[in-house]
């Protein structure tokens, strides 16, 4: 499911506020860049707005946000819908015991990190990130939080690149999605 599809009226400002650079961070890499989207006070509130509208109600209890463009719009979705927002940081980054989710790269492999006891078996979880490509990343998120007992509802970006097919690699569970790029 995605907005871009239910044609609401704000994802053509969103859309238009996400930049794309060519051959970054290696060649032939078109990579989105939310930084643009950030500048726009007005994009960034309806980026945020329209999670909300969504989740409001929706009894979450955790925003997981992936390290590190999660972290900008997980805690304020956290904070509008009333749940806690948990960082789900890179090797080596949190403190204290951590549970890890390893996971394949286009180019190698990668992991996440959450506090142990940060989430609860039985809270119902959201999954927050920028941008879905391949779906390693998500997979290992929910992973996580599928370890310790949670019940992900739904992962949610603000961009999907829907030619890496990263969505088919979720195993049917819910992704929702501001804007396409292809």
């Amino acid at each position: 499911m995605s907005a871009y599809r239910d044609k609401d009226p704000r994802i053509h400002g969103i859309q238009s506020k996400i930049r794309v650079v060519p051959n970054f961070p290696k060649p032939g890499i078109m990579f989105q860049d939310i930084t643009t989207l950030l500048l726009d006070p007005k994009a960034f509130k309806d980026t945020v707005d329209l999670f909300v509208e969504r989740y409001k109600g929706k009894n979450i209890s955790v925003v997981a946000g992936i390290e590190a463009r999660g972290f900008i719009f997980g805690p304020p979705i956290a904070l509008e819908i009333g749940a806690k927002f948990v960082p789900l940081r890179k090797p080596k980054k949190l403190p204290g015991k951590v549970i890890s989710e390893e996971y394949e790269l286009e180019y190698g492999r990668d992991c996440l990190e959450m506090h142990v006891g940060a989430v609860e078996p039985g809270e119902r979880a959201l999954v927050v990130d920028d941008l879905i490509a391949t779906g390693g990343t998500l997979c290992a998120a929910m992973n996580l939080l599928e370890r310790v007992g949670a019940e992900v509802v739904e992962c949610a970006c603000v961009i999907e690149l829907p030619d890496l097919k990263g969505r088919e690699r979720l195993n049917g569970k819910p992704l929702y999605v501001l804007v396409e790029s292809h």
